[in-house]
């Protein structure tokens, strides 16, 4: 590969506040944010890889698999609020109809504990990523070994997270590049949620995607790199990529992942296969109840809303994120996912999410506590 082991990684102006507890949440990504409309997932089951998505329209009967998607600005009660997450999480990974498994995912609940305290890191601190391979899990496993080590030892740590969470996407990718002893032309999309105290900063090069409960309402937190995406595409060919019916250079069908060396440029060059990852940051109060973590095959067969209403269900049921991961995971497989499935839920308090009260009313309505939120963020334009 070309290009000498030691270059440092570029990346672009975050254009954020590093500050600790800025009092507002905010959006830290590169320049490509994508179109939502063209993020919609298809709701049949999932072509190879290698493939592409086609959006699919839904009935009012599939209401509840609409997707809210955007990131809403807290209230000044939420931002003065003194909550503090209690973490604890749950994951399940199956190999689905796939010959083999190349998902791979961490999930560490207690940070500071993990790293026996050889990082400055304010309680409570976790880590949770979901690493989706393909040709081949030697980046995948390589990623999960090292992202987490090159953030904390990335020079920014922990003054400015975000910062050192892009720059250590990088200096991994970089880094897969040099290990003679792996296929560097295997690949992944990498998915992480990196909290500090009440600050969670979700970054993702790729099609897994992060979605929030909040008090019902499904919130996304990542965008998926489909090279179809309006900002996407811009980006590619402004880097000298085409795309042939979907797939980046006619071989891959995401826009964003680490590894993939046969299709990148030499080392500090900018690719249009790019390991950059775009990353999100708001600070959790007591109406953040829970994130889901999955790769692409979740999200091929349900929409981000249908999964917060499943999981939520299931959480004031048994109040267990380990049984709720694979609940959504068997679902994924009776609507028929073509993929590998990883799913990691995270809790932000020890209590299950609880009921939504409806005020009473003079007019008899047949409608769910999930269906108002629905409507709710129809109206306020998140649709």
């Amino acid at each position: 590969m070309a290009g000498d082991s030691d270059n440092s990684p570029q990346f672009s102006d975050l254009g954020g506040d590093c500050s600790e507890d800025s009092g507002e949440v905010s959006v830290v990504k590169d320049e490509t944010s994508e179109n939502e409309n063209e993020s919609k997932q298809m709701l049949n089951c999932k072509p190879p890889r290698h493939s592409m998505s086609t959006a699919a329209f839904l009935s009012p009967a599939n209401l509840m698999d609409l997707n809210l998607g955007g990131i809403g600005v807290k209230s000044p009660s939420e931002i003065k609020s003194s909550f503090l997450p209690v973490l604890r999480s749950g994951s399940c990974a199956e190999k689905g109809p796939k010959p083999s498994m190349e998902d791979l995912h961490i999930c560490i609940d207690n940070l500071p504990q993990y790293l026996c305290k050889v990082a400055d890191i304010p309680a409570p601190g976790a880590f949770y990523g979901v690493f989706d391979g393909h040709g081949g899990i030697d980046a995948a496993l390589f990623v999960r070994e090292k992202l987490l080590k090159f953030i904390v030892e990335d020079s920014f740590f922990p003054v400015c997270l975000e910062r050192a969470i892009k720059s250590a996407f990088l200096r991994t990718d970089y880094a897969f590049a040099d290990d003679s002893s792996l296929d560097i032309s295997s690949g992944t999309t990498v998915l992480t949620a990196f909290i500090s105290g009440r600050k969670m900063i979700v970054a993702n090069a790729g099609d897994c995607r992060a979605v929030l409960g909040k008090r019902g309402r499904a919130i996304e937190m990542s965008k998926d790199h489909k090279p179809n995406c309006k900002s996407e595409k811009i980006r590619i060919e402004k880097l000298g990529g085409a795309i042939y019916d979907g797939y980046l250079n006619g071989q891959l069908s995401v826009s964003r992942a680490l590894g993939d060396w046969h299709m990148k440029k030499p080392k500090g060059s900018a690719s249009p296969l790019s390991a950059e990852p775009e990353l999100q940051e708001m600070l959790l109060s007591e109406d953040d109840e829970f994130l889901i973590l999955g790769c692409d095959g979740l999200w091929e067969v349900m929409s981000s809303q249908c999964a917060v209403t499943m999981a939520r269900k299931e959480l004031m049921l048994h109040n267990d994120p380990e049984r709720c991961s694979r609940e959504l995971v068997r679902e994924a497989l009776k609507r028929d996912t073509c993929d590998n499935l990883t799913v990691v839920v995270i809790c932000f308090s020890p209590d299950p999410p609880p009921r939504i009260e409806i005020a009473p009313s003079r007019v008899r309505r047949s409608i769910s506590a999930e269906g108002l939120n629905l409507l709710k963020g129809a109206l306020e334009g998140n649709l």
